[in-house]
């Protein structure tokens, strides 16, 4: 029984450990790879940290602007995620991940008619399945809540 409890122990504090840190110097591209892990670690706030000043040194930056959107999102700040995105949708309208996490952004806050031609579109620009069962999920709610038929939709 006790191996079993150090076992879990070990586990426990494998998956406990500090993320990564970024130091002033290590430039745009460390602050990128560490936002970046810690997010696939569902760890939002931190990438915020990490994200924040790299982007006050360049504020155009895409990738770290995509990067914050998708902590918005993970951090359900939905609105700030719609900002952050409209913005990345409006400079580059050929970003699928971008149109479709803004029309996933619109999804969640209900506004499923505003969502949908966003997410029409990456599915139709990336082929990706679960682009095109988000399309189908937002236009079955549009069709249940009476905004639309289902012809209509088509």
């Amino acid at each position: 029984m006790t191996d079993e409890n150090d076992q879990a122990d070990q586990i426990d504090q494998a998956e406990l450990q500090a993320p990564p840190l970024v130091f002033p110097g290590q430039g745009h591209e460390s602050a990128y790879r560490v936002a970046h892990d810690l997010l696939a670690r569902r760890a939002p706030r931190e990438a915020l940290e990490v994200i924040e000043p790299a982007l006050e040194a360049d504020p155009g930056n895409t990738g770290l602007r995509s990067l914050r959107a998708w902590a918005f999102l993970l951090r359900a700040q939905l609105q700030r995620a719609e900002e952050e995105l409209r913005g990345l949708v409006e400079e580059n309208p050929d970003d699928d991940w971008a149109r479709h996490a803004l029309g996933r952004s619109l999804e969640r806050q209900s506004r499923f008619a505003d969502a949908l031609p966003h997410l029409r579109l990456a599915a139709a620009m990336s082929g990706d399945p679960e682009h095109e069962v988000a399309v189908l999920r937002v236009e079955r709610r549009l069709a249940e809540i009476g905004e639309a038929s289902y012809d209509e939709l088509r």
